[in-house]
Parts: C-alpha cells; structure tokens; sequence
C-alpha cells in the first residue's frame, strides 16, 4: 500500500464499541429487580480528535515486516519519524510487530497511530524493570488507536519491576486512546501521569475511550498527576500479580507537590481485579464514577483513601470481596447516590445467588462511621460526606 493510499476511517472499531455497549445494556437490564428501576446507561461518548496533518504513512514501507518474528521497532519508528512538522496517520496493518520495548516506540506531536483491527504489537521478551510499548513523552495532539498491544508478562526474563506499561502517557496534552486492547502488560495497560524534571509537567485533557484492558500485572490503568481524564465505555478486568492489583487506580506519584484533578470513569465494566476495582488514593480532587459495573474484585469495589471531593452514582457494585463503596482515611466531601449494591463482602459471607428485593438505604455518613449490610462503609474520620439513596440485596 503506498503512503498516499486510502487509511481505515478514523471510527473503524465502531462496531467493537457497540458490541460493548450492547453487551453492558443487556447486563443491566437483565439486573432489574422488584419494582425498583436500575439507573439508565450512559449514552456513547464521542471521544475527541485530535489535530494532526493529512499525511499518511504506512510502516510496511519504511521497513515494518508484521510477521511475528521481524523486530519491526525501527521500521515503525521509521514511519513516525518521516513525518512532517504537521504530523499525520502513521497506519499499521494487520499483522504481528515484534516491538523491542527497551527501545519502545517514541510518539511525536500532531501524530495519529492508527493500528488496523488485526494489527497486533507484540512486545519481546526483556529483563527490563521498566519499558512502554508505546510512548508519549511530552508531546500533544495524539490519538491511538485499534489493535491490540500484548505485553511480555508471560515471557518476562527477570523478577524485578513492576513498570512495564502498554502505553506510556508522560506530560503530554490533548491524547486520545481509543478502540484498542491492552494485555499481558509487566505493569499496567495504560500508565498516565507527569513527566519529572527540573519543571514538573503534568498530563492534561486525556481522553480513553473503547478500550479493554485486561490481564495485566499491576493495573488495568494508572491515572498520576494529571488533570481532566475522561475514561468511558471500557473494560479493566483481570489484573493480578503484583500488588495494588487495581483495575483503574487514581493516584499520584510522591514527587513534588501537585495532585491529580478531575477524573471522570463513565460507563465502564471493571472485574475480577486481584485489588479494587477503582482506588482513589491522597491527592486526588474531583473524581466522579458514574453508571459504571464493578463486581468480582478482590478488594474493595470503590475505595477512596484521603479523597478530596467527588461521586459515586448510578453504578452497579456487585460480589467484590470486601465492601462495595468504603471512605476511608479522612475522605471527604463525596456523595455517593442512586448505586445498586448486591452481595459484597464476599470474603465473610461467600457469593450468594442474585435472588431477593431490593432495599433503599438512606444515610448522612457525615459523623460516625456507619456500616450497610456489608456494602457500604464511611469510617469515622471521614466528613462531608452525602450518602443519598441507594439500593441493595443481599
């Protein structure tokens, strides 16, 4: 295919994404109980475009083989690097691309990767504690997206580290990730956060749409120092080996003095975590979740240590190992309303089938702590906390 050929349309995954949504509306409706009416599912985001030129290169000419066996890190380098200052689409057909990730793949400003459905980037066996697939370093204007990025977990050379990300996102503005899969990661799927320096650069203005992240070995997703994060209509599911094991946790590095700000997790599914499914832990300001379906971790569903200001609405928070929700840790000024809670604290009471009513609970959590049959808890270091009705069963 030569550079100046038709791309894929920038929206070539649509299908994967209602195939997602479909399945998560089914889910809910199939969870109705009584009388009570579930919370409605979040319409389908649009996640934004980002700038970049009208030049097209495809990696197969600059040296990019895709056959599983070829290191295919300089031909994609390659691609990315002939562009003009104006950026473009550096396109990946399907295919396997050997990526040796101790050299990773730089992203550059105005760029738009654009992977075909059955393109897959598959990272070489390293003894490296810390590596990205994909790196975006201090740049802006960047979209990623389709395929899949597989991780050497599975083939990893040493027993050090725990830093070995899908895609790296380091003071960078105005990304978008979309429609792609992540897997098998030494440390996350997707790691955002600051790039360090003598001038500390936060990321901002990140938008993550449409992906799976899934069988990673720190966490699903990573959100740092960063502010204005929208993650909608996607899946982190089973993270495990190394702690904290979260699927999406929110919290900033110890360097410096900046924290994380506005965080929005809409529409998403996220399971069978060897953690909690959402952790939002210190510095951390302005973090809503909202109608998102959070079951079978093995910690919390939602904890929030030393948290400042936020929501936890319209979710479904089912079977997760100890409590649904928890505030903890002088967390304050959250509300958190109209969630349906079923049979958490599994590690006391086992799983139980979706049988029986369900209750409203009602509370101020804002002095005290206060325990709802094992699905909600709000210690009593916490204050200004607004617990509006919710709903539960055993």
């Amino acid at each position: 295919m030569l550079d100046n050929e038709h791309v894929h349309a920038v929206h070539a995954n649509d299908a994967a994404r209602r195939q997602f949504l479909k399945k998560s509306s089914a889910a809910a409706a199939s969870l109705a109980l009584g009388t009570t009416a579930l919370p409605a599912l979040a319409s389908v985001y649009a996640p934004p475009v980002r700038k970049h030129g009208s030049t097209v290169r495809n990696v197969r000419n600059y040296g990019a083989v895709g056959d599983g066996a070829h290191d295919d890190t300089t031909g994609i380098q390659r691609a990315i690097d002939s562009l003009p200052s104006s950026g473009g689409t550096v396109f990946v057909p399907a295919g396997t691309y050997l990526i040796d990730v101790t050299r990773t793949i730089r992203l550059r400003s105005y760029t738009h990767l654009q992977l075909d459905p059955g393109a897959k980037l598959l990272a070489k066996a390293t003894s490296a504690s810390r590596y990205y697939v994909i790196n975006a370093y201090k740049v802006h204007d960047v979209e990623i997206s389709g395929g899949q990025i597989v991780g050497e977990r599975d083939r990893h050379l040493g027993t050090m580290g725990q830093w070995g990300h899908c895609i790296g996102i380091r003071g960078c503005t105005r990304v978008t990730v979309r429609d792609i899969r992540l897997s098998k990661g030494w440390g996350d799927g997707i790691s955002i956060g600051a790039a360090n320096g003598t001038t500390t650069v936060l990321s901002e203005n990140i938008a993550v749409a449409n992906i799976v992240s899934t069988g990673n070995r720190r966490q699903g997703m990573t959100i740092g120092r960063c502010r204005n994060v929208k993650v909608y209509d996607s899946e982190f599911s089973y993270t495990s080996g190394i702690k904290p094991g979260c699927g999406i946790d929110i919290e900033p590095d110890p360097f410096g003095t900046s924290l994380t700000d506005t965080v929005r997790i809409e529409n998403c599914w996220i399971h069978h975590n060897a953690g909690n499914g959402v952790q939002v832990y210190k510095t951390v300001r302005d973090v809503v979740v909202k109608a998102c379906t959070i079951e079978y971790n093995k910690g919390f569903g939602v904890l929030m240590l030393r948290a400042n200001t936020g929501y936890v609405v319209n979710c479904r928070i089912y079977h997760n190992r100890l409590y649904g929700v928890s505030a903890r840790d002088a967390t304050r000024y959250y509300q958190i309303s109209s969630n349906t809670f079923r049979n958490n604290k599994t590690l006391y009471f086992g799983v139980k089938s979706s049988t029986g009513s369900l209750t409203t609970i009602t509370g101020t959590g804002s002095s005290g702590s206060m325990k709802s049959s094992w699905q909600l808890e709000v210690e009593s270091d916490c204050y200004g906390i607004k617990v509006g009705a919710n709903y539960y069963a055993l």
